[in-house]
């Protein structure tokens, strides 16, 4: 087990050694620690050797011009300068959030930026100002449209927080394909298959095997064929792609120019990045924020009420194992599978930190 602090002071030696301000290296290990504390370790510290390879190929760079191209009073496009997702979609939502102050609703749409790890760290940003936060993003496509034999979208997370009185807030963060790529690394890094229905080979077919996305395999839609719904799946993977992409001018599906050795680069694709969009909501633009989240708190309790299927103690409101998760862990500890102890080894020796086993 390794405390929060003792993780977060090598996280941000690790961006500082970078060469991110320290400010951002500060921000940027918040983000990534979040996602260990909420139990998303795909999304956390078995993350940053790619942030290291990233800066290390001149992909992103440390410094980068943070750009409003356009804007209006509720709406930006911002250009990120081909910076790291985690120092240019904090500013982003930050803004999206400014402008809901004055508007009532605030929308930014990000390109020229890479992975931001937790999409709930940035919808939770709103909560602070009681408005509903929305955030979501592209990635490397690896995940196939139905009847399609390659890898074209990206697992494409959104998230969507929402402030109640009394009870918790509602905190939805989810990938919108039926597994993350991450989750497949770590089925494979401890020998295990994959369950029914995520996967196909290269030709296509279902398999089990965690490999096969290094293997020209592709991940499944949300429900994989049609019968199960793979198609709506495909179409809200898409919703992400056009929201995050088409809107703001980045690398949309098939064009996004991969950031995993084993994924095929399309030849001669401009490297716009991948892209974000953000949204803020201020609930006072629609009724009194007292009136609302006791509407929100009466929703929840209408759900915690209700009889779980033989087998579950209880009916869980998306947002309920994350924060569980985030206090025990604060008090217990985290602890960090194999493959991301040998990462975070491996950037010790790199850049002469120390790291404890």
């Amino acid at each position: 087990m390794y405390s929060y602090d003792y993780l977060f002071a090598f996280t941000q030696s690790v961006f500082e050694k970078m060469g991110l301000p320290a400010d951002e290296a500060r921000q940027a290990a918040d983000i990534l620690m979040r996602a260990e504390l909420r139990n998303i370790s795909t999304h956390g510290l078995v993350r940053l050797p790619e942030y290291v390879r990233l800066w290390q190929n001149k992909r992103i760079t440390v410094t980068p011009k943070f750009t409003v191209v356009h804007e209006t009073p509720s709406t930006a496009l911002v250009d990120g300068g081909k910076g790291l997702g985690l120092v240019t979609a904090p500013k982003a939502m930050k803004l999206a959030i400014e402008k809901a102050k004055t508007a009532g609703t605030g929308w930014v749409a990000v390109r020229n930026s890479y992975h931001f790890g937790i999409a709930g760290y940035y919808a939770m940003k709103a909560l602070e100002q009681d408005m509903i936060g929305i955030a979501m993003t592209n990635a490397n496509p690896l995940v196939a449209p139905t009847f399609a034999k390659n890898g074209m979208l990206g697992t494409n997370p959104i998230a969507v927080a929402v402030p109640a009185g009394d009870e918790p807030p509602f905190v939805a963060d989810f990938a919108t394909s039926p597994v993350s790529r991450g989750k497949v690394d770590i089925y494979e890094s401890e020998g295990k298959t994959v369950p029914e229905g995520l996967l196909q080979d290269a030709g296509g077919s279902p398999t089990v095997d965690p490999s096969a996305l290094r293997n020209g395999g592709a991940l499944r839609t949300l429900g994989g064929d049609t019968d199960h719904g793979g198609h709506k799946g495909f179409c809200l993977t898409s919703i992400v792609d056009i929201f995050s992409a088409v809107f703001s001018g980045a690398n949309f599906g098939p064009t996004v120019v991969p950031t995993l050795g084993y994924v095929k680069d399309k030849a001669g694709a401009e490297d716009r990045g991948i892209g974000h969009f953000f949204g803020a909501m201020r609930i006072d633009a629609f009724q009194p924020a007292a009136d609302f989240k006791a509407g929100m708190d009466e929703w929840i309790r209408a759900f915690r009420k209700a009889e779980p299927v033989p087998g579950r103690e209880r009916v869980i409101i998306p947002g309920d194992p994350e924060r569980e998760s985030e206090k025990r862990k604060m008090t217990e500890g985290i602890a960090l599978g194999s493959k991301t102890v040998s990462g975070l080894k491996t950037l010790a020796e790199m850049f002469d930190l120390p790291f404890e086993e």
